[in-house]
């Protein structure tokens, strides 16, 4: 929430070419309690004001010799730095209230000022403007967090293949659809098959002597999304010497839960004849 205290500190500009109407909203802000009140009767220098002072409220009058008040709010909406317009227009003519709110004011304060009015808009307006900055402000610390955790989880995972990669004999990947997308170690050298075979894709009817039971299994666990530790499966070569490889593995899944494939890594055991 926005405090008494914060409101009666905001920055507030004051923009109109009649001095009258400039000393009037400077004394009635000034004995509402706000103590950070400018004022400009030139409609040029507004722009350049707010680019360097980033009003929390700009009090714009609308009929102003040399430049007027919609040109003063074209040339706000160039302010990068700020997207969000914190003008209330004050006007005498009931026909440019409409126009004034299209052209992006976000409230208006009829002439003669009612001064109850006044100070209920400005009031209103400053509390929306203050919760907007700080909504922008949370918005800028969430994204910054969120890079950071990026950054840490990618820097994590990096670690976590090296790790890997370092304590077995090779390390995969897959996407959700079985396909292996990363593969690192000597897989074709130490299984003497393709990678596909793991999964039972097409073309591992070439390959003998695997365990068939023990494959059914490991297909099943993957089939099933569910993680598998150090799983052994084996084959029997041409020779007659037989391979057992130990493997482990986890599905992966996105921030939105989806699961997007599996990763995990396997040793070769021993050969026994």
């Amino acid at each position: 929430m926005i405090s008494a205290p914060d409101i009666l500190g905001a920055s507030i500009l004051i923009v109109d070419d009649q001095a009258p109407n400039v000393s009037l909203l400077e004394q009635l802000l000034g004995e509402a309690g706000y103590t950070r009140v400018t004022s400009t009767m030139k409609p040029q220098e507004v722009c350049a004001l707010h680019r360097k002072n980033r009003y929390d409220l700009i009090l714009l009058d609308l009929q102003m010799p040399g430049m007027d008040g919609f040109q003063v709010m074209e040339g706000l909406k160039t302010n990068e730095a700020d997207s969000y317009l914190p003008v209330i227009v004050l006007t005498a003519q009931p026909g440019h209230k409409l126009r004034a709110l299209q052209a992006g004011a976000k409230d208006f304060i009829s002439k003669p000022f009612d001064l109850v009015e006044v100070k209920t808009r400005i009031h209103n307006m400053l509390e929306v403007r203050l919760l907007h900055r700080k909504l922008e402000e949370y918005s800028r610390v969430l994204e910054q967090k969120v890079q950071e955790r990026t950054a840490e989880l990618r820097e994590s995972e990096a670690r976590f293949r090296s790790l890997t990669e370092l304590a077995s004999d090779w390390y995969w990947e897959q996407d959700e659809a079985g396909n292996f997308t990363k593969v690192s170690g000597p897989v074709l050298e130490m299984l003497g098959v393709r990678v596909d075979a793991l999964v039972g894709e097409a073309g591992d009817s070439r390959v003998t002597g695997w365990n068939e039971d023990e494959r059914k299994v490991l297909q099943a666990k993957i089939a099933d999304r569910e993680p598998f530790l150090d799983f052994v499966f084996s084959r029997v070569n041409g020779d007659g010497s037989r391979q057992e490889f130990l493997v482990s593995g986890e599905p992966m899944f996105n921030q939105a839960c989806r699961f997007i494939g599996y990763r995990g890594i396997g040793v070769e055991l021993a050969v026994r004849k």
